[in-house]
């Protein structure tokens, strides 16, 4: 028999990324169509209440922003906001060092995985604007669970998908969601900026390192928690 390389037996790893405001500087185009729906809906709410929300589980987000209102109403609002959001895809655009950071980490042989609870409309946008599908090994999204973020099922279902252990992956993230969904699956989170939230709120949810952007974490990937997973 030949020699086994150490490359061949290692176990697989991975790291798991959040889009909106992590890859896609989509966030406050998150704040501008929901407040033009809330507003639609006849309730408006103020942009810092829905800058606070993005990133949340959607249903769990019109639940907190419109507490005192109907399911038909929350449903509409809902609606508007993804025709608004999708009708402004022309507007979103990568975030610095996003494609190059995917492509450096899929270079060394680590899954790179869309862990996002987007609608599949959005993730399909989102997936076009960063047009690096080549690069990407799997993508979750609205669909693939029933609870998403802060809730740790995204990050369970996105291991799974490349039979990833916990312990052997990363999670990127700008919000505060993402590092308590991370944290709570058992995976090192890691927080970027770039997504409007800072750096003590991130870390107090659970991010073990934080970084201004995408650009930022592979100008210093040695010095990050991913340096585990190139070793």
């Amino acid at each position: 028999m030949g020699n086994v390389s150490e490359s061949d037996t290692a176990a697989p790893r991975a790291v798991l990324f959040d889009i909106d405001g992590t890859l896609v500087d989509s966030n406050y185009l998150h704040v501008e169509t929901w407040t033009r729906a809330f507003f639609d809906v006849g309730h408006p709410v103020d942009a810092w209440r829905v800058h606070r929300s993005i990133g949340m589980d959607g249903d769990r987000l019109l639940a907190q922003l419109l507490p005192s209102q109907s399911d038909d109403v929350r449903e509409r609002a809902k609606e508007l906001h993804l025709r608004y959001h999708l009708d402004a895809a022309d507007r979103m655009r990568v975030l610095p060092g996003a494609r190059e950071l995917l492509a450096d980490l899929a270079g060394r042989g680590i899954a790179v995985v869309l862990a996002s609870s987007a609608s599949e409309d959005e993730i399909a946008v989102l997936r076009r604007v960063l047009d690096v599908d080549d690069l990407i090994a799997a993508a979750t999204s609205s669909a693939s669970v029933e609870t998403a973020k802060p809730e740790p099922d995204i990050v369970a279902v996105a291991l799974s998908q490349v039979n990833v252990a916990a312990e052997n992956a990363v999670l990127v993230g700008d919000a505060v969601y993402d590092m308590g969904a991370a944290t709570r699956a058992g995976v090192t989170a890691i927080g970027v900026l770039s997504g409007g939230i800072g750096a003590d709120e991130l870390v107090a949810t659970g991010a073990a390192a934080v970084f201004d952007d995408a650009a930022d974490l592979l100008a210093h990937l040695d010095e990050s928690p991913i340096r585990k997973l190139v070793q």
